[in-house]
């Protein structure tokens, strides 16, 4: 018998998002990517539940893996949260 391990190609986490100043949140699955340069959210999401955009003074561009552009284009906002 011979028993090997299958490395993880992904994982998720739940985690809750809080609104810094009247602590109401969301609880959402996260993908966890030790390659990512920062912590992301999607624009979409901020909005519905609420967070406060703050728009950047200079957008960041974002790379893939590969080196080509993402095809959602640039970081515009960030946003205050906790986690």
């Amino acid at each position: 018998m011979r028993w090997t391990l299958k490395p993880l190609k992904e994982v998720w986490l739940n985690i809750r998002l809080e609104r810094v100043n009247t602590h109401k949140g969301v609880s959402v699955k996260t993908l966890l990517d030790s390659r990512a340069a920062g912590l992301f959210i999607s624009k979409r999401l901020a909005e519905k539940q609420g967070f406060k955009l703050e728009k950047l003074d200079k957008p960041i561009k974002v790379k893939n893996v590969n080196g080509s552009d993402n095809k959602r284009g640039s970081i515009t906002h960030e946003v205050e949260v906790n986690l």
